[in-house]
């Protein structure tokens, strides 16, 4: 078993999640579950963090990528351009335009290009077919930028710590083998 679905065993039975909801866990390899009546119904991964981690270090916006990210209206301003249009390879490219013409400050091409990064990836995971609760479970710093591009959807989304989550499904895996 691995870290996400001790986290979603403990969020179901603790009862933090809804027996039907759609689950994100962002992280290297993002995944979105669709669960029904707690049980995971699909699911569907996302390269989303490792992608950022190439373009990062690999690619001709590496110098660009160095920077933190927030959650701020940069953030949101790239997550709703990638929700509502299918354009990221463009999108990408244009991070470092943006910058060469004085569009955009360097400082916050980092926070656009996640942005752009996490807007797909929601577009991605709000098209498995349910129109339940969103959670997100995760580390607060990588809950809180899917929150606000799941807003951008116009989509509200409860975040739920990782650790959390995981120490309660420790403990029912526990209650369940004793």
């Amino acid at each position: 078993m691995r870290g996400e679905e001790v986290q979603l065993l403990g969020a179901v039975a603790a009862g933090l999640v809804d027996a039907d909801a759609l689950v994100c866990h962002p992280g290297t390899h993002n995944k979105w579950v669709v669960l029904r009546r707690g049980k995971i119904d699909m699911f569907r991964t996302v390269m989303t963090g490792e992608l950022f981690s190439l373009l990062k270090e690999h690619s001709i916006l590496s110098d660009l990528l160095q920077g933190p990210v927030e959650p701020n209206d940069v953030f949101k301003e790239a997550s709703r351009r990638a929700i509502f249009n299918e354009t990221l390879p463009a999108e990408l490219f244009s991070v470092r335009a943006r910058v060469l013409l004085g569009q955009a400050k360097k400082e916050d091409a980092a926070t656009y290009a996640s942005g752009l990064l996490i807007g797909t990836d929601v577009r991605i995971g709000l098209a498995l077919p349910t129109a339940a609760q969103i959670t997100v479970i995760g580390r607060p710093e990588l809950t809180r930028l899917y929150a606000a591009a799941i807003g951008q959807a116009g989509r509200d989304a409860i975040e739920l710590d990782g650790e959390q989550c995981f120490l309660a499904g420790i403990h029912e895996i526990a209650k369940r083998i004793s």
